[in-house]
């Protein structure tokens, strides 16, 4: 800590040779910072952007120099998450790409390197698991119930206490945003605890002590619904054959590094694209057309599964 310095002021950061902005998830606000940027940083500086969601091509011109633009999307929480999201835009030059990738390496992340879409890897991912879970809650499951689908599978976390960890404010309005992107309709599951913001205020869809969720035990005979697993993480292999068949990133291995460093996808199974591969594709793609029938076209099979 004593390495950092703090400043309320732009003027101060004129001289650096990287800033990182990580203001809230909202464009407008983007906008006021990133003018002000390129007012003040020197010729040459890197101006990155800590967004999880929005259009960094957009972000790029609010500026005069959107060449020195650029994603660094950092997963929450940074000190801890290995991944970063290297976003390139669509002006982004090459030495630009080859200091971020090098700072990413020195500070010890694991860098991947993303198109322009909304939520890139990980959010796009994350967003595809997060509405059935929300549909689940609204249908009557407990968040315990919810969660424990996902560690039994071998995540380190399940949905519901990740929106909770990373805050319900800003949950519901990066979901708003992913659920514009995929044509979808919002459940309100993370608006049933109104003022409620989760871990940071102590109270969301779990009450918070110490640091903590404190999750009610479920019965030691409780089994979860046959495919309650599979409504959860089907939702998310559909997506990622869809991010990889609009080459958001460059291959298989690439997206399934940023689905576990970023998601905490569970790292033995080896990533969405090698878990297909594990179970079979045919297979795969038998039960995501089941959930379809049962559950509607949230489950339809996505462009790029004739690809694999």
């Amino acid at each position: 800590m004593a390495l950092l310095s703090t400043t309320l002021s732009y003027d101060d950061i004129g001289q650096a040779d990287l800033v990182i902005e990580a203001v809230f998830e909202e464009m407008g606000v983007k906008e006021a910072v990133f003018k002000e940027l390129d007012r003040v940083m020197k010729p040459g500086a890197i101006l990155a952007s800590n967004t999880s969601t929005l259009d960094v091509n957009q972000i790029a011109s609010f500026t005069k120099r959107p060449q020195d633009v650029v994603g660094m999307h950092f997963f929450s929480p940074a000190n801890v998450m290995k991944l970063l999201e290297v976003v390139r835009g669509k002006e982004t030059a090459k030495d630009v790409m080859a200091t971020v990738m090098t700072v990413a390496k020195k500070i010890r992340k694991t860098a991947v390197v993303s198109g322009v879409c909304d939520g890139f890897i990980g959010n796009r991912m994350l967003s595809q698991r997060q509405n059935p879970a929300n549909q689940l809650l609204l249908a009557g499951a407990t968040p315990a119930q919810i969660d424990k689908v996902h560690t039994d599978f071998g995540m380190p976390m399940g949905p519901i206490e990740l929106v909770d960890t990373v805050g319900l404010d800003v949950a519901a309005s990066v979901g708003k945003i992913m659920a514009e992107f995929h044509g979808q309709t919002l459940p309100d599951a993370l608006q049933v605890m109104p003022g409620k913001r989760g871990k940071k205020d102590g109270e969301g869809l779990y009450k918070w002590v110490d640091g903590k969720a404190l999750k009610p035990e479920l019965p030691k005979n409780y089994t979860a619904p046959d495919d309650l697993q599979d409504r959860l993480v089907f939702a998310l292999l559909n997506e990622a054959v869809s991010c990889l068949h609009q080459c958001v990133v460059t291959d298989a291995e690439l997206l399934d590094a940023g689905v576990i460093f970023g998601t905490g996808f569970a790292p033995f199974r080896g990533g969405p694209i090698e878990y297909i591969k594990a179970i079979g594709r045919d297979a795969a793609l038998n039960t995501l057309k089941s959930l379809e029938s049962k559950y509607g076209a949230r489950f339809a099979p996505k462009a790029g599964w004739d690809e694999l």
